[in-house]
């Protein structure tokens, strides 16, 4: 059976991808990590070590290939995956990515830069957290973006730790550190390359998709119409049947 290996963005964990793995159901093998600095215990890492944490995640299911699928920053992690590890990649999906310096925001830099970054992005998690855990605003929010109550109650939870305050911004630093190194290397990708845009994504530049169409040889962008970034939480069968459809070739 065709394997999937599904890589989260940021903030998140591998439970973002419940309802993709669900609706995929047993069409192919599905594998959802949560990626350094996420499970709670690991440290955060550069785009080389998450590269590095999902070869290990490969080899663990013992999948020689699969079809890689990664969200904002795990887009730029799969992305750099399928250029250090082509052999290990049969199609590249990258979902809603920040994998070129065109997705990048005057912000992202300011989140990164030293003391000030940290403070920045602990109270942003910290503020976010504290709304998901009030149960009358979260169930607000749930009902506005069509997101499970119970997933957002978790979710909150976990932005209240400093270790995901940590996580963040150190891949705020990788990002600005590492993009640039991708962007030149985007050129070299040989795995199949299917970009998912949402429609009303207004967290990813539309014209950072459209480079990226560019930059990776022969990658084709699908838009999810009527889909913001989060529409691996908010259109999971429609992701699911993405995805899948990418795989029948192989099988």
């Amino acid at each position: 059976m065709t394997a999937v290996l599904l890589l989260h963005g940021q903030p998140g964990s591998g439970g973002d991808w419940d309802g993709v793995v669900a609706a995929i159901g047993g069409r192919l093998e599905a594998v959802a990590i949560d990626r350094p600095g996420w499970d709670g215990t690991s440290r955060a890492s550069d785009l080389a070590g998450n590269c590095r944490a999902a070869v290990r995640a490969l080899d663990d299911h013992a999948f020689a290939r699969a079809i890689v699928v990664g969200h904002s920053f795990g887009g730029a992690v799969g992305a750099w995956l399928a250029v250090h590890h082509p052999d290990r990649v049969e199609e590249l999906v990258l979902v809603a990515p920040a994998a070129n310096v065109a997705s990048l925001y005057e912000v992202d830099r300011w989140l990164a830069a030293p003391v000030v970054g940290y403070l920045a992005s602990a109270a942003a998690l910290s503020g976010a957290g504290a709304a998901l855990t009030a149960a009358p605003l979260r169930r607000r929010i749930a009902r506005g973006l069509a997101i499970d109550d119970r997933y957002l109650s978790t979710a909150g939870r976990r932005l209240l730790t400093p270790s995901a305050w940590r996580a963040f911004t150190y891949e705020q630093r990788a990002l600005i550190r590492d993009l640039p190194v991708l962007d030149e290397r985007l050129g070299e990708i040989r795995a199949p390359t299917t970009i998912v845009a949402g429609s009303d994504d207004h967290v990813i530049p539309s014209d950072s998709i459209v480079q990226l169409e560019g930059q990776i040889p022969d990658a084709r962008v699908q838009v999810m119409a009527h889909a913001g970034h989060l529409l691996h939480l908010q259109n999971s069968a429609r992701l699911a049947d993405m995805i899948v459809a990418t795989a029948a070739p192989h099988r």
